[in-house]
């Protein structure tokens, strides 16, 4: 058997002792963890310089002072703030708008037939509501008024075409003798007018209509199309007035569905109040034109004017167009009697027509109109031109019951989101409900 070498059995004679060394420390490791005290450990070196070691070091006293830069938005006055917060939706909104418009203008004869229907249901409604209260079935009730009203109107536009094709030979000579008077007026005012001058005026007339010819034609065959669309129109006005005088309630209910429900209590309680506005608009509005055309139609007459009835009819119809339809209507009567009947016979007829739209103005339609449609005058007329605008004489004919709708509209919901947030609001307590609380009346007997 081979000796070990010396220097082997020193090596494991160490590698015993280190083993033992570390047997002991682990003996004291542990009984470190079962005392109560331990031990801290030593001082770290940024702590015995005063700092710390995820901490900068304080600036020295001879350094200057850096401002802190504030936040962009508190930069910002607040003013400016306001301003560009409603400046971007005033902007979203005036998008909106412009698409809406687009939609409408591209539908527009559908929009107008409808609206038609609306004026026309809101003036025929009444009488639906008084035939079923005497008992009268709801379709037959709807086919009566409807029948009714579409046969007076068309009457009434038949009897202006059989007015103006019966005194347009009559007008036209007239209208000739008018202009022979007004040439030798010409001639002998103290204008200075020449025969030349005057002869000039008509050969520029005659020129200028031949040389528009084909803008006259296109014009009379865009006629065409253009009666072609209000026949359909007038088709899809009926229509619609059938089924809204016939089933209104169910279309009203159907339309409320597609309201959020959290809006639907307001909107329900405003479309009523806005039915009646309209209502209320139309049958006075009807009752105001009437009377003016009767009034205005019975002076011209009895001056002598031709075709008084095509005239008053209409007034009548102008008469749907606030303030500028009055002046339009006016200016027509006006203009047909200085043509036929000379200066004087204008002048009476002005007369006529001025006294009787301020007995309008002043007197009927603040007593037949009353407070359900109370619009503003700047209001009417800014309503009144922008609808012309937009859509011609239609939109001159919407833009006002639009404006007094909307305008009971906002009112009602106003009031409406008022009266529901005092509703959920909490009851007042302690000294805030002293002003409110409510006080018992008192009483002659004494409590004991």
């Amino acid at each position: 058997m081979s000796r070990v070498p010396g220097w082997l059995g020193r090596v494991g004679a160490g590698i015993s002792k280190v083993g033992e060394r570390l047997d002991e420390r682990r003996a004291e490791a542990e009984r470190d963890g079962d005392d109560p005290a331990p031990r801290r450990s030593p001082t770290p070196p940024e702590e015995v310089d005063g700092t710390s070691g995820d901490q900068v070091p304080a600036p020295p006293a001879y350094a200057p002072a850096v401002t802190a830069r504030p936040e962009p938005v508190a930069a910002v006055p607040w003013g400016l703030r306001v301003a560009a917060e409603a400046g971007w939706r005033l902007l979203v909104l005036a998008g909106a708008v412009w698409i809406l418009m687009k939609v409408i203008s591209s539908v527009q004869l559908v929009v107008f037939a409808f609206v038609a229907a609306l004026l026309i249901t809101a003036l025929l409604q009444p009488t639906v509501a008084r035939l079923r209260r005497h008992g009268v079935p709801r379709g037959l009730a709807t086919a009566l008024t409807a029948i009714l009203g579409f046969v007076i109107m068309g009457l009434v536009g038949w009897f202006v075409v059989w007015q103006v094709q019966e005194n347009i030979d009559t007008l036209s000579d007239q209208v000739q003798d008018g202009i022979d008077e007004l040439r030798k007026w010409l001639l002998n005012s103290p204008f200075h007018v020449t025969e030349d001058q005057i002869n000039d005026i008509a050969k520029q007339l005659r020129d200028a209509i031949g040389a528009n010819t084909n803008a006259i034609t296109t014009a009379g065959l865009e006629g065409v199309t253009v009666i072609v669309e209000a026949m359909t129109g007038i088709l899809l006005a009926m229509f619609s007035t059938l089924f809204l005088l016939y089933d209104g309630k169910r279309i009203w209910e159907w339309t409320l569905k597609l309201v959020p429900a959290q809006a639907r209590p307001g909107i329900a309680g405003a479309g009523p109040r806005a039915w009646r506005t309209l209502t209320a608009y139309v049958r006075g509005t009807v009752i105001v034109a009437l009377i003016d055309a009767i009034f205005i139609g019975l002076g011209i007459f009895f001056l002598g004017v031709p075709m008084a009835v095509p005239l008053a009819v209409f007034i009548f119809l102008f008469a749907f167009i606030p303030l500028v339809g009055a002046v339009v209507s006016g200016a027509l009567a006006v203009v047909v009697a200085l043509v036929t009947q000379g200066v004087f016979t204008a002048v009476m007829v002005l007369v006529v027509v001025l006294a009787v739209q301020q007995i309008e103005g002043h007197i009927l339609q603040p007593f037949i109109l009353g407070r359900a449609v109370r619009v503003h005058p700047l209001a009417v007329v800014l309503a009144v031109a922008t609808g012309s605008m937009v859509s011609g004489i239609g939109g001159a004919v919407v833009a006002v019951p639009l404006v007094a709708v909307t305008n009971t509209v906002v009112g009602y919901l106003r009031s409406w989101s008022q009266e529901a947030s005092l509703r959920h609001s909490p009851s007042p307590h302690g000294a805030t409900a002293t002003p409110v609380a409510p006080v018992s009346p008192p009483s002659d007997t004494p409590t004991n």
